[in-house]
């Protein structure tokens, strides 16, 4: 089995990159900000973090491909990277400390591309979480110094914490009324939003969280964190890994609860 190590090793320098870049600009009173066709938000420091980090895979990795949220895909082959350069920008450009650069690396399997390296910065909290497969879930402030990931053992619902984003998009699929009687059926609620509640999964923290849509730059790189940390990582459908277009990730121990109650009356 591949060990994944180098290439761990890497996406840390890349994340590193990024990180000097956003970090620079973050509220940055001239910072620009455009609207992109689907109505979210990139600013200046998305496509310029994007571009570093495709600049750097370009020389040390000219063999894989680049899949990323601003620049799109680039080359073809069995290993892909997959990059969100700022995931929680709507957070960057209001100055809210609560955004991360995604790098995921992505290998060719049956059932398609699957998530084999993750990396998760969030230099403005001043965090880092980071998986390869086989080798488990680590945070930290670098490889050196880092303690490893473990998710909960909680068993009841009753008993479980559970983050998420918004309403919205619950509604818009009409499944708010199970999300509802999640809500309160659990111990506790919170809306953190975004990369967050998958890595406080990965923690331990957090029991449960799901999100309605999302795009798989939005899932490589905390899927295999999460299921390295011992968690489970599915879409809504149940298929495991960030290809459904959704997600629902949880300690293991809850996870079938937790897609009954998101998928009882949709």
């Amino acid at each position: 089995m591949a060990d994944y190590l180098d290439d761990l090793r890497f996406a840390h320098v890349l994340a590193d990159t990024a990180d000097a870049a956003t970090t620079a600009r973050f509220k940055a009173l001239d910072l620009k900000v455009e609207t992109k066709p689907d109505m979210t938000p990139v600013s200046e420091a998305d496509k310029a973090a994007e571009e570093l980090i495709r600049g750097q895979l370009q020389r040390a990795r000219p063999r894989d491909a680049i899949l990323g949220e601003e620049y799109g895909v680039e080359g073809t082959g069995p290993r892909r990277w997959v990059i969100d350069p700022i995931d929680g920008t709507k957070n960057y450009v209001r100055g809210v400390p609560v955004w991360a650069t995604l790098i995921a690396l992505m290998e060719a399997a049956e059932g398609g591309y699957q998530p084999v390296v993750g990396v998760v910065s969030a230099p403005a909290l001043g965090r880092r979480w980071w998986a390869a497969k086989g080798h488990g879930a680590f945070t930290g402030r670098s490889l050196t110094s880092a303690s490893r990931l473990q998710v909960s053992q909680v068993s009841r619902m009753q008993d479980a914490s559970f983050a998420y984003s918004s309403l919205t998009g619950w509604e818009e699929q009409g499944r708010l009324d199970g999300f509802l009687d999640l809500t309160r059926e659990v111990w506790r609620t919170r809306a953190y939003g975004d990369f967050w509640p998958y890595m406080m999964v990965a923690e331990g923290a957090v029991d449960i969280c799901a999100e309605p849509e999302l795009s798989l730059w939005d899932m490589a790189a905390t899927a295999v964190i999460v299921t390295e940390a011992g968690g489970s990582f599915t879409g809504l459908d149940g298929r495991p890994g960030p290809h459904s277009g959704n997600a629902a990730a949880s300690n293991g121990l809850l996870h079938d609860e937790l897609l009954g109650y998101l998928n009882q009356r949709y």
